[in-house]
C-alpha cells in the first residue's frame, strides 16, 4: 500500500492529481498514477496551457483542426477535450467502483466567463453535453456571478467543481448555492444521487499573501491558510450534520466535499507536504502538484489533522485582524489575481497557437 492508498484508506482523503498533459494518455503514465493511489484529476487554464505550449504531442492534431478550417479558439478547445475524454476514460473503472466518490476529471469554463452568469451556464452546459461522460466535473469559479451558474448547474443535475475560493464567506456562499441547486434538482424529480460536488479552497497563496503583510518574526507567518481550511471544514461538518442535508441525503444527495488547491508550499522555509499533512481530513480531496504527490509517497506521514476544537484557528484569524490584516480585502485580491492569471495563460496560448497556424509552412 502507497502513501496515497493510506490517505484514503486511513485519512478519509481523496488524492487528486493536479495536472493534465497528452503524454499521460500516450503512455502509461496515467495508469500508473492510478495504481500508485491517484483517484481523480484537475485541469485549469494554466494547466492545459503549459502542456500543450511545452510540448509537441498536440502539433499533429492542431495542424489537422487547422487545415480543416477550424478557428484558433475551436482548435484549443478540441485539444483540450481530446486530454479531457482520454482521462475520463481511464478513470471511469475507478468511477464505477467507487460508486461515483472519485474518478472524476474537471475541465474549467473558459476564464473569461468568471463574470458572466448566463455565459458560464451556457458554457458549462454545452462543454457537459460535448463530453457526455459521468464523471466528468465542470469548473466554475466562485465569484459572485459564478454562484447562481453553479446552483443552477447542480439543479440540472451536472457534477461541478467550485474553484479558486479563498475566503470563508464565499465557502460557505458556495456550500448554499450546492444545497439550494440540489433542492431545486430534487423538486424537478431529478435524481441527487447522480451528482457529485467538490468546493476547492485554495490554500497557500492565502499564507503567501497574508505573510507578505506580516513582520519576519511574526510568530503568524504561515498560519492563516490552513486555520481559515480547518474552519471551512467545520463549517462542511456542521452544514452535513444539519437536518436540512440529512433529509436531501435520505433522498440520494451526496456532500459537496472540501478539495484543498494550491496544496504546493510556496515558501521555502515551511515543510514541503505543510499544506498535506495538515489538512488530512475525512470526505476531503487533496488536489496535489506533481511535485507535491512525489513528496508525499517519498516521506509523507498519514494521521488525522482536522478536528475540533477550533479554538486555536479562531484566535489565529482574530489575531491577524488584531495585526491590521485585512481578511476580506487579501481574499478579494486573490480572487482577482487568480483570475487574471487564468486569463493570462488562456490568451496567451491562443496567441501562440495563432502564430503557429500563421507560421510559413517549410
Amino acid at each position: 500500500m502507497t502513501t496515497l492508498h493510506e490517505l484514503f484508506e486511513i485519512g478519509g482523503q481523496s488524492p487528486w492529481i493536479d495536472d493534465l498533459r497528452r503524454s499521460y494518455l500516450t503512455t502509461d503514465r496515467l495508469d500508473e498514477l492510478i495504481a500508485l493511489g491517484i483517484r481523480g484529476m484537475t485541469s485549469n487554464p494554466t494547466i492545459m496551457a503549459n502542456a500543450i505550449s511545452s510540448s509537441d504531442a498536440y502539433d499533429e492534431q492542431f495542424d489537422q483542426l487547422i487545415a480543416d478550417g477550424h478557428s484558433i479558439d475551436d482548435a484549443y478547445w478540441e485539444l483540450v477535450l481530446a486530454d479531457i475524454r482520454g482521462a475520463l476514460e481511464r478513470l471511469l473503472p475507478l468511477f464505477e467502483s467507487s460508486e461515483g466518490v472519485d474518478g472524476f476529471v474537471s475541465l474549467e469554463v473558459s476564464p473569461h466567463l468568471a463574470r458572466d452568469t448566463a455565459g458560464t451556464i451556457a458554457a458549462a452546459s454545452q462543454l457537459a453535453e460535448r463530453i457526455g461522460m459521468p464523471n466528468l466535473m465542470i469548473k466554475i469559479p466562485a465569484t459572485v456571478e459564478g454562484l447562481a451558474a453553479i446552483e443552477e448547474m447542480i439543479s440540472r443535475g451536472r457534477s461541478i467543481n467550485v474553484t479558486l475560493i479563498f475566503s470563508l464567506v464565499r465557502y460557505q456562499a458556495v456550500l448554499e448555492a450546492y444545497l439550494r441547486g440540489v433542492e431545486r434538482l430534487v423538486d424537478r424529480g431529478g435524481d441527487p444521487s447522480t451528482v457529485a460536488s467538490v468546493a476547492s479552497f485554495f490554500i497557500s497563496r492565502v499564507d503567501t499573501e497574508i505573510d507578505r503583510r506580516l513582520s519576519e518574526d511574526s510568530p503568524l507567518r504561515g498560519r492563516a491558510a490552513i486555520a481559515q481550511a480547518r474552519l471551512a471544514y467545520r463549517h462542511f461538518d456542521e452544514v452535513t450534520r444539519s437536518d436540512r442535508f440529512l433529509a436531501l441525503q435520505d433522498l440520494g444527495a451526496r456532500p459537496q466535499r472540501p478539495l484543498w488547491a494550491s496544496t504546493s508550499t510556496k515558501n521555502p522555509a515551511y515543510a514541503d507536504l505543510l499544506y498535506v499533512e495538515g489538512l488530512i481530513a475525512p470526505a476531503t480531496v487533496n488536489t496535489l502538484p506533481v511535485a507535491t504527490m512525489e513528496a508525499l509517497v517519498d516521506h509523507g506521514r498519514i494521521a488525522r489533522a482536522i478536528s475540533p476544537p477550533y479554538e486555536e484557528d479562531l484566535a489565529t484569524l482574530a489575531a491577524l485582524t488584531h495585526a491590521g490584516v485585512d481578511l476580506d480585502e487579501v481574499t478579494q485580491l486573490l480572487e482577482a489575481e487568480g483570475l487574471i492569471a487564468f486569463t493570462h495563460s488562456y490568451d496567451d496560448l491562443l496567441s501562440r497557437l495563432d502564430e503557429k497556424a500563421n507560421a510559413p509552412r517549410p
